[in-house]
């Protein structure tokens, strides 16, 4: 009884110094976050909206000429503010989204007749979960480390990906005698047909520094805490074309006059953030224990602790719960997890999880374990992309607002690590993750490196 009420002391030290480091290590939130950032992109001057275009609007121009400059921005143009939406969501997203390995690994046990019986041989696995619990007053406490960048979004080049801003469809009292057309049309007038091409490079480099604990609370209940410290790297670029539709003057333009033009534009962005992210608690109970076959049931939360402004949290709570399933033939486990996530926010779908995989102690001191890990996306996609925009004059045609397709978000990952116990009740992590299918923003690996300690 002592020793168990030494070891959660322990615990609740452990939990008080993650807590400690995760306000040593957040960097004050700056007036700008990473999201304002990746706006700056579609912002061609200084206090100006998105997509507004300086030089039509010039207050010095006539009035007439003045109203041309909001003709593309996002509150007018619908189409425009979806697909900044899309990008700007899909990284924040994303970024709150990231994997917490398993944290029930190295030897567990359960006590018969007052005797520790060990109840597996590997290290378990990395990326999955197993039926095992860590045996009653047993205490894991580790630190990980996982880095990775962006690489792709629903498969398209993070630094390849073209947008196209079209007009608003301007429609006003008179303004069928004046252009002697349908104004409800789409193309008419001529100049809805001008449109903004845009060719946008972005990259983001994250790096996740997780403590956890995790405490047995008896043979067959575990409980555990994750504690994630994210810092991100963001840096941006875009250019940008007005494309005339025809005429000899322009009326939409960022810089000059009508008669000589400014129809290029380039931005660059930077910024950087490191804080506290979503924090996680978990809890496993262990329903049954054999050889052949292991079963345990996990749920999981993940609370919105870290900022959304600056893409550390997505700023709603997600949880999970899974099905595990796990058996054992000498060194060898297979395991298979299946379960559900569900997701609060409005910028993620919830999600069918599977696992399936297995760990090996191919020696002494080394676990090799190995995952196909699966999150399949219910219902539609959350993220909108615009259709294809249609113009009916002056002849019938359709525009692509981007290269970006309209795909399920499905996540098919390979899992690939090793777990080597250098010393009695210490184990090294060492794994990489990587993408299987192009559903979603994806990293090309995500590395994954850490330490262990049992007692």
């Amino acid at each position: 009884m002592r020793n168990c009420v030494s070891k959660l002391n322990t615990v609740l030290r452990l939990l008080s110094l993650a807590c400690i480091v995760s306000i040593a290590v957040s960097s004050p939130t700056s007036a700008q976050g990473l999201r304002d950032k990746i706006s700056e992109l579609f912002i061609f001057g200084p206090g100006q909206e998105p997509l507004f275009l300086a030089g039509s609007g010039d207050p010095n121009n006539p009035a007439a000429l003045q109203a041309h400059g909001r003709h593309f921005v996002p509150a007018s143009a619908a189409e425009n503010a979806s697909v900044i939406s899309f990008i700007t969501d899909a990284l924040g997203a994303s970024v709150a989204n990231i994997p917490i390995g398993s944290t029930s690994g190295g030897e567990t046990f359960r006590f018969e007749g007052g005797v520790p019986v060990r109840t597996s041989t590997s290290a378990g696995p990395i990326f999955a979960e197993r039926a095992q619990t860590l045996g009653r007053g047993r205490v894991l406490a580790g630190i990980s480390r996982t880095s990775f960048r962006f690489a792709t979004l629903r498969g398209v080049d993070m630094r390849n990906i073209g947008l196209t801003f079209t007009h608003e469809n301007v429609d006003f009292e008179g303004c069928d005698a004046q252009f002697g057309a349908d104004c409800s049309l789409y193309g008419v007038p001529v100049l809805e047909n001008d449109a903004i091409d845009f060719q946008l490079s972005m990259d983001l480099d994250v790096r996740v520094t997780s403590i956890y604990v995790t405490y047995g609370v008896s043979d067959r209940f575990d409980f555990g805490l994750v504690v994630p410290i994210v810092s991100a790297d963001f840096r941006g670029e875009s250019d940008a074309q007005i494309r005339p539709f025809g005429g000899t003057t322009a009326a939409h333009y960022f810089a000059g006059t009508t008669d000589n033009p400014v129809l290029s534009a380039r931005r660059e962005s930077l910024g950087s953030a490191a804080g506290l992210g979503d924090v996680a608690l978990r809890a496993k109970v262990n329903l049954r224990e054999s050889p052949r076959a292991s079963v345990a049931f996990l749920v999981d939360g993940r609370f919105p602790t870290g900022s959304r402004q600056d893409l550390l949290g997505s700023g709603k709570f997600a949880g999970r719960a899974l099905a595990i399933i796990n058996s054992r033939i000498g060194d060898f486990s297979p395991h298979l997890n299946v379960g559900y996530m569900y997701h609060a926010g409005t910028q993620q779908n919830d999600a069918v999880l599977g696992t399936v995989g297995f760990d090996d102690r191919i020696a002494e001191r080394v676990t090799l374990a190995a995952d196909l890990v699966t999150e399949l996306q219910v219902g539609d996609s959350k993220l909108h992309l615009p259709p294809p925009v249609t113009y009916e004059s002056p002849f019938r045609r359709t525009l692509n607002p981007t290269n970006i397709p309209e795909i399920r978000d499905d996540l098919v990952n390979g899992s690939f690590g090793v777990k080597v116990t250098p010393v009695r009740n210490t184990t090294i992590v060492l794994n990489t993750l990587f993408p299987l299918n192009r559903g979603g923003l994806r990293a090309n690996l995500v590395y994954t490196a850490g330490i262990e300690y049992t007692f």
